[in-house]
Formats: C-alpha cells, structure tokens, sequence
C-alpha cells in the first residue's frame, strides 16, 4: 500500500483522504487551520473566521455527484449528513407527483445544505479512520522533488522535519502555494487557464422561525433583473440564504452591504420576497465575495508531465466561481477516481490528468461560457434570450421531459447539447410553445430605475 501526503483540508482534501484511506493506503492530511467542522453547526458556520476560503459561509447546493460518490464510498457520511440536517430534494419534487420512473431519475437529487455540514460529516469519517492521519494546525512549507526528466515529488516539508509520500496530493485549494514550489524547484511550470469572472455575490442568513411557516409553496428560487440575479437556498435545520449577484463594476454593490439596502433590495424578487415574508430571523450580516475567477491548473505541459509523484485535486484542479454549485462534486469525482486508481497513478500521473481534462474540463468550460454571458447581460443590461431559447427554463416547470433534460445538465450528468437536443425534447418544447402563445421572455425583478431609487441619496 503506498504512502500519500495530502496538502489541504478541505472537502477535496477529506474526501481523498478517506477514500484513500478505505482502502488500506497510509494517509496524512495536513491542514493549516487547527479548528476543524464539529458538533455545532451554528458556532461552525457563522463564528469560524476562514479568510482562505471565503466560499464557505456562501450558499451551497451539493448536486448529484456529492450523493452517488457518498452512496458508493461512504454511506456511513451520506447519513451522517442527514442527520446533521441536510435534505434531499429530487427535481421532480416541484410536481408533487414524479412522472414514470426512467433510468438514471434516481440520481437527480440536490442535498440541500450549508458546506459545513458536509465538512462535519467527512471530518468526523476521516477521524474513525485507523490509516488517515490528520495533522491540524500544521502548514506545509514546501516539497521534497528529485531531479529527473521529469523531476519527481518524493515527500512534503512541514516546520523544517521532511514527511516522505510515494503520492503527494495538492488540495490547498485556488490558493495553492504548489505550482510556486514547483517553479521554484526548478520544474516548468503549470499550466493555468484562468478567466476573471467579473461577478459579485451578496448573500444574507435566515434562520425559520418554530411557530411559524416552513416553506412559501410552490415558488420558484431565482429571479431575474436585466442587472442583477437573485436566488434563494432552500438549507439545513431551518435554515435558508438570499443571494443577489451583479457585476462587479455596478456602482451599487457597496450599498448592498447595509442588510436594510439588501433585504430592501431583495424584495424586489419575487423569489426572494416569498421566503422573506415568511418571518424568518436574520442570522448573520450581508457576506459578500468578489475578486473570482475559473481556473484550471494543470499540471502537464505539451512535454508530458511536468513532475510525477504529485497531482492535484479539487479546487487546486479546477476551481470554479460558484454560480452553478460545482466544486464540491468534482472535488469528490476526482477524489473518487484517484483513490481507484492510485497504485497507477503514483507510477505515472498521466492517465490521472487524461482523465481530468475528458472527465471533469468540459464543466469547466461551461463554466466560463456562462460566467462570460453573465458578465455580459449584468454589464450591459444586454437583451434576454431569444424566445425557444428562454422558453426551456418556463417549459421545464410544466414538463416532466424538459425538467429531466434541464436537471441532467445541472447535476453534471449530461451536457446540454446532449441533453437538450434530442428529438423527444423538441417535441416537447414546441408543443408548450404553442400551447403558450403569448409566452415572452421577461424579467420578473426590477427595473433599474426601481433598483436605484432603494439605495440611500
């Protein structure tokens, strides 16, 4: 069994370790931060001040892939995770009724809950495990490489002791020192595709009130402005979060801090609105994220490899700004398949990188097509999109078979070229378009005129 060295803690870092470690290898994670996810969620979540990892008191929605990973390697996680109070929440759900079953349904479900408690669940699996090792509170400094062509990564550094690892793992996360050490060491450097998202996000806490409504119905959790997007996470133990995004260059993003601005604000959307009016109390001030961007570091030039006994994962991979709730899934997917398939990997890296770019680039790049449009739209307050176009999100809340395409791209399942274009889906959207003639692509959030009158003079 080998040795492996994982830099990072964080879901990436916690799932390969115990994915890993569930299967006899010798595993030490080292984690920078000595305070780990534990018992009490709330303390964890809205006292716990992590300035690396500014996403984490950002609202999540873990997608299909969280739950088929968690299924197959750790179930003992995936009801730790219930228990803690995460919730499933099928897409077929906003029909009452399912439609008939078909092959792969059973994976369309979103587990709705704060990072954290993911973090608590893995932590809590990763400390039962005898082969992991987790040392908190201790920063790597550095890598141990040998010279070769290519060089290769033989061990980690921490507080000037050397902690030698057939595999060291990079999952320190978009922040990652790794690719510096490399260049350092005299090894060619990354490869790094990086794109500036040009997003801003703004989300404010609420916690459910006991005696009074749990849920606003049947109402959906996004609206729009020709400026702004807002949606609502639906959470764990009564627990939801309202987020407004807008471009970063938009004057009034300052403003939004001020909670009175951002309920204000907020309320302007019908999405929104619905789970204010429930009464629920706030539970922190308006966090806001900015200064994002995609970026896949890979770590194969067009020479091959540019060092062996070293691979990165999670969002040292590939991190995406946190629109369409990517990260933790393919943090676990890559976790997944490195611990499958580790004994090949540490004697070459390279069908570990080959799989990455066929299995986990082309999210990537969707990514960055989305974030460019929506940079564009929120910048410009550039026109909707043409009527067919936008008429498959509408369609979709009627039609079980345009709900099924539109979730399999979302949960990662399918591409929207595949999913979308197929003759079945066609027939479907062209009937709903001329059972809806009327039907206009429209806002249902303010106007900017509206908007700019809630701001202070």
């Amino acid at each position: 069994m080998a040795r492996v060295a994982i830099i990072g803690g964080g879901i990436g870092g916690l799932g390969a370790a115990l994915m890993l470690g569930r299967r006899g290898h010798a595993v030490t994670l080292f984690e920078q931060d000595a305070r780990e996810a534990g018992d009490d969620l709330h303390q964890d979540f809205f006292r716990w001040n992590r300035p690396r990892v500014p996403q984490a008191v950002q609202p999540h929605s873990l997608l299909a892939p969280v739950r088929t990973v968690l299924h197959a390697e750790a179930p003992d996680v995936y009801a730790d995770l219930l228990a803690r109070g995460a919730l499933e929440y099928h897409e077929f759900d906003w029909f009452g009724e399912h439609p008939p079953h078909r092959p792969g349904d059973e994976a369309l479900v979103t587990l709705r809950t704060r990072r954290i408690v993911l973090e608590a669940a893995l932590t809590a699996a990763v400390r039962r495990e005898a082969t992991v090792d987790v040392r908190r509170g201790r920063r790597v400094d550095g890598l141990v490489v040998e010279d070769g062509r290519p060089a290769r990564v033989t061990g980690v550094r921490v507080g000037g002791r050397t902690h030698p690892a057939d595999l060291v793992v990079d999952a320190a996360g978009r922040r990652s020192p790794v690719p510096a050490w490399l260049v350092a060491a005299g090894c060619r450097p990354p490869v790094v595709d990086s794109h500036r998202a040009g997003i801003a996000y703004l989300c404010r806490w609420y916690r459910l009130r006991a005696d009074g409504p749990r849920n606003p119905g049947r109402v959906q959790n996004g609206s729009s402005a020709p400026f702004a997007l807002a949606g609502v996470f639906p959470s764990d133990n009564d627990t939801f979060a309202v987020n407004l995004v807008l471009s970063t260059g938009d004057p009034t993003r300052g403003a939004l801090t001020d909670p009175a601005v951002f309920e204000a604000a907020a309320r302007r959307f019908p999405a929104a609105a619905a789970w204010l009016d429930l009464g629920a109390e706030p539970q922190s001030d308006v966090l806001a994220m900015a200064g994002l961007d995609n970026r896949w570091t890979s770590l194969v030039d067009d020479a091959g490899p540019v060092v062996t006994g070293l691979v990165n994962t999670g969002d040292s991979l590939v991190h995406t700004n946190p629109t369409l709730g990517h990260g933790a899934a393919l943090g676990l997917r890559a976790a997944q398949h490195l611990a499958d398939r580790l004994d090949a990997t540490v004697a070459d890296p390279m069908a570990y990188h080959d799989w990455t770019v066929r299995e986990l680039r082309p999210w990537f790049d969707a990514q960055v097509a989305a974030d460019r449009a929506n940079e564009q739209r929120l910048t410009a307050s550039s026109p909707l999109p043409d009527r067919r176009a936008a008429a498959v999100a509408a369609c979709a809340l009627d039609d079980p078979v345009v709900m099924r395409a539109r979730a399999r791209v979302r949960h990662l399942l399918s591409p929207a070229d595949e999913a979308y274009r197929t003759a079945e889906v066609d027939r479907h959207l062209t009937a709903w378009l001329s059972a809806n003639p009327d039907f206009t692509p429209t806002h249902d959030g303010p106007t900017r005129a509206q908007w700019d009158a809630l701001l202070p003079a």
